[in-house]
């Protein structure tokens, strides 16, 4: 039997650094608090925590793949639960109750690598891509009748990709001459055969294989909603630590934390006091050098820092 693929965690030791830091330099940090790792994945991050926290510290893990939350089991520690639930399911917890939140955005190598989960096309394998394979479409049964409008739209929003109008209409007339898309190798063949040009070193269908495995998953909704979850998740000088692979979740997370770090007005109240200021932006960063080196998958990623604001930690 072949083994399972491995996953190395992406900035590993500075996403738990930044998670419990101090809110401020008079204050120490909970290291006997909750903390929510909402994107579990194979558990890196939850691991990590796990050997810095207290004995009465916690840990409460969520991610929506099954394989993830089997493979959770070899965690015995008391301290550690996990939900099997999208992350967006955050919104269920106690007002102020975490004192700090992690979401590790994407995939994990395990999904990508395995060949039955059908996200790579470096693999032949079933055009899946669901988090969650026990519910929802797959992507090939998606494209049995979506429309071509509906194809290119998903392509050109998710993906970035400028060549979406001809790969749409190229996957529809397939389907029509001869039946559906069913199998990985054969949609990166057919983007292969319509995109003639491309960025040096990029494969033509990396960025409809993005495209429709943030569609199908809801990914991006998933995650506004979980960032707007996160502010009263939270408790005051509580930490949220996001990492992203790709431009469309960092903008999402850039835009949300820029807009919580200013005072709020009411446009129809214009002489009320504004509302302050939900989070304090502590700034980005990116994998080393020798991090990416190691591992080529942390290339694109970009962690950043907020937190949760209360009127005793203003500036």
């Amino acid at each position: 039997m072949d083994a399972a693929p491995l996953h190395t965690t992406v900035l590993l030791t500075e996403a738990v650094d930044a998670l419990l830091a101090a809110p401020s330099p008079t204050q120490s940090h909970p290291l006997d608090g909750l903390y929510v790792d909402a994107t579990f994945g194979r558990g890196g991050h939850t691991r990590e925590l796990l050997a810095r926290l207290t004995p009465k510290g916690r840990v409460l893990a969520f991610d929506r793949d099954p394989e993830a939350v089997a493979q959770s089991a070899s965690i015995t520690d008391t301290r550690f639960a996990i939900r099997q639930e999208g992350f967006s399911h955050i919104s269920n917890l106690a007002h102020a109750s975490a004192d700090g939140i992690l979401m590790d955005l994407g995939v994990s190598s395990p999904q990508i690598d395995t060949p039955g989960r059908g996200f790579s096309f470096r693999f032949e394998g079933p055009l899946d891509m669901r988090m969650d394979t026990t519910r929802g479409q797959s992507v090939a049964q998606w494209l049995v009748d979506a429309s071509t409008e509906k194809i290119a739209e998903v392509i050109r929003d998710y993906g970035e990709e400028r060549f979406a109008g001809p790969i749409a209409k190229a996957i529809v007339a397939r389907r029509q001459e001869r039946g559906p898309i069913a199998s990985t190798t054969e949609l990166a063949q057919l983007v292969a055969d319509t995109v003639k040009t491309r960025e040096p070193g990029q494969n033509p269908a990396t960025r409809t294989f993005q495209a429709f495995r943030i569609f199908i998953n809801a990914e991006l909704e998933e995650l506004k909603q979980a960032l707007e979850a996160a502010l009263d998740v939270l408790a005051p000088g509580g930490r949220l630590v996001v990492i992203s692979f790709h431009s469309l979740e960092d903008r999402i997370v850039k835009q949300f934390i820029a807009t919580h770090s200013k005072d709020e007005y009411d446009r129809r109240r214009p002489f009320a006091a504004p509302r302050p200021m939900r989070l304090r932006a502590l700034g980005r960063s990116r994998p080393s050098a020798a991090e990416v080196s190691a591992n080529a998958r942390a290339r694109s990623a970009i962690m950043r820092v907020a937190v949760r604001n209360a009127p005793e930690l203003a500036a």
